[in-house]
């Protein structure tokens, strides 16, 4: 950490703060407090200026082109489960998906939209080793192959890929924050939707959830969902997982046949 001392001074207490990418450290001196990384994506200023994510300091290059960033290290929590249901996650969300600002910046950075067609092929090489011992994967595909003249390929947002409820956070002022955006895509902002409905929302909500959102849940809607959502079960197969994942996808099936005319 003695880069980081270089950069902030003596006067500065720092922690490790671990993350997936990157370095991660929070730093103290008196009341001032920051959360610093070493190389965070340049798409962190967009989603700063956006208010998605606590505000970002300064940003400082070092000699040998690292780029160091510091946030404001807010004193908050993470959502509960029961909490990622309510109209403000909703709300936030679309705010998401609907910036062009922040699809422009990840468009400039090079990020290619995930097109329908590229991640049937994917599926279809993820699936090949295990046919043969899942049963429910045949049907799967199948229902995919069907729906795949119906996903859309232009209709295209910032999508963050891992929605769980640890990543949203509210801050001792009552701001709420959806952070760790190392997996973000350009993607139909359906497999974003569908990931957190399928998880946190019961179904009888679903339409009043989307109503905050600010688009109608319909029968379109409700097949991308479980487009993009059989499509993660399949990309997470693993050998020690099969039983597991067969089951969660003979659930998916049951629930399309259920829930779409």
């Amino acid at each position: 950490m003695n880069w980081l001392e270089h950069i902030l001074g003596n006067e500065w207490k720092i922690a490790p703060a671990g993350g997936v990418t990157g370095e991660a450290y929070y730093a103290k001196s008196g009341d001032r407090q920051l959360f610093l990384k070493r190389n965070s994506s340049p798409f962190l200023a967009v989603l700063s200026a956006e208010g998605i994510v606590p505000k970002l300091v300064w940003t400082k290059r070092m000699e040998n082109g690292d780029v160091i960033t510091a946030q404001e290290w807010l004193l908050g929590r993470g959502l509960t489960i029961a909490e990622m249901s309510g109209p403000r996650v909703a709300k936030l969300l679309s705010k998401i998906h609907h910036s062009s600002e922040m699809l422009n910046m990840l468009m400039r950075m090079g990020k290619k939209p995930l097109q329908p067609e590229t991640k049937m092929e994917e599926l279809r090489e993820k699936a090949a080793g295990f046919q043969d011992r899942l049963p429910a994967l045949e049907q799967t595909l199948e229902r995919l192959e069907r729906f795949l003249p119906e996903m859309p390929d232009q209709l295209l947002a910032v999508c963050h890929f891992d929605i769980d409820h640890n990543n949203w956070m509210i801050s001792q002022h009552d701001e709420l924050y959806l952070v760790d955006w190392d997996s973000a895509l350009i993607a139909d902002p359906a497999a974003d939707i569908g990931m957190l409905l399928r998880k946190y929302v019961p179904y009888p909500d679903w339409e009043n959830w989307m109503k905050a959102y600010g688009k109608p849940l319909d029968d379109a809607l409700l097949r991308r969902i479980y487009w993009y959502e059989a499509g993660r079960v399949i990309m997470s197969l693993r050998d020690d997982n099969l039983e597991r994942k067969g089951k969660e996808l003979t659930q998916l099936m049951m629930e399309v046949k259920q829930l779409i005319s």
